[in-house]
């Protein structure tokens, strides 16, 4: 709506307001006991420098050439802070991310999973956006509204659900079967063209990505924060939430390079444009499905404890990403 009838730049300026308003919030939060402690600064300063640079050198790399000497030195550069980050976490008191938590059992395929289902999800939001309005000629806001079936189906799959099924079976065949789900849903609206329609190319086969989405997504992130001590649940909720926002910034990145090379860069041209936009789904579908396939072959078929009671807050987190 905002970008319909004002402006682009207020789809930022709504979350000053909103941003106010959440922390006058702080004060209806109960009190809990102070702890003293000490803040990792260059921890944090070379993850969120080394991952931003990386984001950063795969978005300029199509334009200036992926073998260019610039491009291969910002790739490089961007490994630095992060190598950095990791070599610094072990000397400091307080680390932004103690290492020996990657010790627990199922964090590491889990933030896998996560990484990989961001990296083919937010991409499939962006190029759907973008063949709505470029393609079929909808308006931002009919674009928008498009897209809501696929957030309705959340709702109703995430929670009530999913989460049955999650403590009978466990995290792995659910994640598996999500992502290649979701795939399966990719693969179809890769076949989108320039005379496609909403309801035949573009509703149905969102649907099923989206049924993938919301069979992964709650187990992936109860099996990576279940395996830890309690009080390091915080810490695995933010390294999984962190892994999810990454790979959504380099699955875009990375899809959007390939969408451009194959001519998702020539507005007006139809069968130009619209090829670019299926390489790029096609790309996403390929992700998901690679991250079922390392789900099925490298997780353990544990079953994933209070699942049903922590769902509910993964889901939140899920409404806010989409």
């Amino acid at each position: 709506m905002f970008t319909e009838w004002a402006s682009w730049p207020w789809i930022f300026i709504i979350y000053v307001p909103l941003g106010i308003a959440t922390l006058a919030a702080i004060s209806l939060l109960p009190a809990v006991a102070r702890s003293r402690g000490s803040v990792d600064v260059l921890g944090a300063a070379s993850v969120t420098a080394g991952l931003a640079l990386a984001v950063f050198a795969i978005v300029r790399a199509p334009g200036i050439g992926w073998g260019n000497t610039q491009a291969v030195l910002e790739l490089i550069g961007a490994g630095v802070p992060l190598t950095l980050f990791f070599v610094a976490q072990k000397p400091v008191e307080a680390p932004l991310m103690p290492l020996r938590v990657w010790l627990t059992p199922g964090l590491g395929v889990s933030n896998l999973a996560m990484t990989l289902l961001g990296a083919a999800w937010i991409p499939m939001w962006y190029f759907l956006s973008l063949y709505l309005q470029q393609v079929l000629g909808y308006g931002a806001f009919a674009g928008g509204a498009a897209l809501l079936p696929m957030t309705g189906l959340l709702m109703i799959f995430m929670t009530p659900i999913t989460a049955r099924p999650l403590g009978r079976l466990g995290a792995k065949p659910l994640i598996s079967g999500g992502l290649f789900v979701l795939a399966t849903g990719l693969m179809w609206l890769a076949a989108v063209g320039p005379t496609g329609t909403f309801l035949v190319d573009v509703l149905p086969a969102s649907l099923v990505a989206a049924t993938g989405m919301s069979l992964a997504y709650i187990p992936a992130m109860m099996s990576a924060i279940s395996g830890v001590p309690q009080e390091q649940a915080g810490l695995a909720s933010g390294i999984v939430n962190t892994t999810y926002q990454v790979g959504s910034a380099l699955g875009l990145a990375a899809l959007t390079a390939l969408a451009t090379s194959q001519g998702a860069n020539q507005i007006g041209g139809l069968p130009a444009l619209t090829d670019g936009f299926s390489f790029a789904l096609i790309g996403a579908a390929a992700v998901a499905a690679a991250g079922g396939l390392l789900t099925t072959v490298l997780m353990r078929g544990s079953k994933t404890q209070a699942a049903s009671a922590d769902a509910p807050a993964a889901a939140s987190s899920e409404s806010v990403n989409a």
